[in-house]
């Protein structure tokens, strides 16, 4: 039996997306992987079989036919990402993969990004991931570091309120101990140069949103913020 690591297991959470091979999950031992309604279709087709499948099945149609399910009333307070998100808590995870949340219904676009300022909250990690964008949240003292490997647009926007003690380095565009607000764009478009770069904030909350170019798993486990 594997024993869960939260500094290194990983609880994938996969909703209904568009089949490309750069979003198939890769669980290894001791990773959780959750199907949230229809997602549970997207997993089948990447042959990828979920530890568990929640929701209220709305979007699939019918309850799924695994050993492991969570049928939800279809009127909740909670998403069936919430739910799942959750569970996941739950289990002991504080590193998330979300997929099929970006993209499709704004509102529950919009909703997965508060997600992960949520996640952070609750002293874990989430990363968004969508096809050639991932959106992570930092926050409250934390540092995340790019690889050399980075290339593309980085946008570093203030999530909500004030952030302040913002620093960027190892970008076009550098800054020092700043203060963002969520009520102007400064950080949009931002690009990675040939060197190691780094988002931090002392207070308050940080979207980072980059293109993945397609190698979003094999920049991962260097991407978990510190």
């Amino acid at each position: 039996m594997t024993v869960l690591n939260p500094a290194t297991n990983i609880c994938y959470i996969v909703g209904a997306m568009s089949l490309t091979p750069d979003l198939r999950p890769y669980p290894v031992g001791g990773d959780y992987v959750i199907a949230a309604d229809r997602g549970f279709d997207s997993l089948m087709a990447y042959g990828v079989n979920p530890d568990l499948a929640v929701g209220d099945f709305d979007s699939l149609g019918h309850r799924p036919n695994h050993p492991n399910v969570i049928q939800l009333p279809a009127e909740k307070d909670d998403t069936d990402m919430v739910y799942a998100l959750r569970k996941g808590l739950e289990l002991g995870y504080r590193r998330f993969v979300l997929l099929g949340g970006v993209g499709g219904r704004l509102e529950h676009t919009l909703g997965n990004l508060q997600l992960l300022d949520w996640l952070a909250l609750h002293g874990a990690q989430g990363f968004l991931v969508g096809e050639k964008t991932a959106i992570t949240c930092i926050r409250d003292g934390k540092v995340l570091t790019f690889p050399l490997s980075m290339t593309g647009c980085l946008s570093v926007l203030c999530n909500s309120g004030t952030a302040k003690g913002v620093t960027l380095s190892g970008l076009k565009y550098p800054l020092e101990d700043c203060t963002l607000t969520s009520d102007f764009p400064l950080g949009v478009s931002n690009q990675f140069l040939d060197t190691i770069a780094s988002v931090s904030v002392k207070q308050g909350s940080l979207l980072l949103i980059w293109e993945d170019r397609g190698d979003f798993y094999a920049k991962l486990p260097k991407l978990w913020a510190q």
